[in-house]
């Protein structure tokens, strides 16, 4: 929870059974009504408006009153790839639906198995169940978790190649953007959480892109570099990217576009030569402008998909020096090229120059890292204050009141 200057007043937090997500869209319901009453205790009464944002990809089916018609299909529970080979036949290039993890094949998957009826059902993300049960008004969805549904981000609308699928087209949710206020919340619902009557319900996102919107960088040119297992790039553009080859593509974010890529390098190849007291007491010796004239690219097995797509590419690591502070030094110098020739890549296909980068994730702790990545990326680096998902839901929640 947020004030009007958009300062954290609470946190609430419930973590999820043997942490890992159910597929039980009660258990969801359970959960987010016990994470809400942990910060409604004290303030519930003043709360204006209230956000759910969720991992795309998960997919449940519910009657048009949003009782459950299945269990859900979560963000890593793969549909066979049957299902989107047939998407592949039908879909774009540039559509965000393909692959067996997209929301479409598992609602695929979920129409087939379950033996429903081709009519009666919806199609939900948990972030818009979840909404839509706080305001008792199901069958909407917001732009961003729609878009692995097969939704046109740039045109607006589900595109007629769905109506080729065996799913009925009143089954998909009617879209609208994130930040969008849809109803007040429900009496009981309220009551449930300890929420106003008056708290308005507002469409939600994704929960990566909740995570963009709390590091704060949402201007044209701004980026975000997710320093984590992988190294994963995200970018706000005033137009739309689409590179199915090298898994770049759009999402809206309001009238501009989230634009991004992401390579199988990043930082879990450190954890394979170094323990966490190592990389600190070996950063320490780093002198970051000083380049070792090592090439590393610091793949952790062949394949690359992003900047550049080769999946036969082989991983390097040689010459390893002798000095453990200077091989760190090259991998870190490998990772911090690939991260500029990624930015490089998204000006290439339409993004625009690249102006300022906020970094998230575990990686951000090294600053001779980021101080090799700001000398190889040319402009300001630096580490988010916030980077919490919840805290993004909540800045969408504050602005639709503005």
């Amino acid at each position: 929870m947020i004030d009007g200057d958009c300062q954290p007043l609470a946190w609430g937090r419930e973590d999820w059974p043997n942490s890992d997500m159910p597929a039980s869209p009660e258990q969801w319901w359970q959960t987010a009504v016990a994470t809400l009453a942990q910060v409604c205790n004290k303030f519930g009464r003043r709360i204006r408006s209230v956000t759910v944002v969720g991992t795309s990809g998960t997919v449940l089916l519910a009657d048009p009153n949003g009782t459950p018609a299945t269990q859900a299909m979560r963000y890593n529970e793969p549909a066979e790839r049957s299902w989107s080979d047939h998407i592949a036949h039908f879909a774009p290039a540039a559509s965000g639906a393909h692959g067996n993890h997209s929301g479409l094949a598992r609602a695929l998957q979920l129409a087939a198995t379950q033996g429903l009826k081709k009519e009666g059902f919806l199609i939900h993300s948990q972030a818009d169940w979840v909404a839509a049960r706080l305001c008792n008004q199901f069958g909407w969805c917001d732009e961003n978790n729609a878009l692995k549904l097969g939704y046109d981000p740039v045109n607006r609308n589900w595109p007629s190649w769905l109506n080729r699928l065996p799913i009925p087209a009143n089954a998909y949710p009617s879209v609208y953007p994130s930040g969008r206020p849809i109803a007040q919340i429900n009496p009981a619902s309220a009551a449930c959480a300890g929420l106003s009557s008056n708290c308005q319900v507002i469409t939600g996102t994704t929960d990566s892109i909740a995570g963009f919107l709390a590091a704060g960088a949402d201007r044209s040119g701004e980026a975000v570099s997710s320093l984590g297992t992988t190294l994963a790039l995200k970018m706000s553009s005033e137009t739309a990217i689409f590179s199915p080859k090298h898994g770049v593509y759009s999402h809206r974010l309001g009238e501009s576009f989230l634009v991004g890529g992401a390579s199988n390098c990043g930082a879990g190849i450190l954890k394979r030569y170094f323990t966490p007291e190592q990389l600190d007491e070996l950063s320490a010796k780093i002198d970051p402008e000083r380049d070792t004239g090592l090439d590393y690219y610091p793949l952790p097995c062949p394949g690359e998909r992003f900047p550049h797509y080769d999946p036969h590419l082989e991983p390097r690591l040689e010459p390893r020096p002798a000095s453990d502070a200077e091989f760190l030094q090259g991998l870190l110098e490998g990772l911090a090229a690939i991260e500029a020739s990624g930015y490089r890549r998204l000006h290439e296909l339409g993004a625009p120059q690249l102006k300022r980068v906020v970094s998230v994730g575990g990686g951000t702790a090294n600053l001779a890292w980021q101080r090799i990545r700001q000398r190889y990326l040319g402009v300001p680096v630096s580490a988010a204050t916030q980077t919490e998902a919840a805290f993004g839901a909540a800045l969408l929640a504050h602005r639709c009141i503005e």
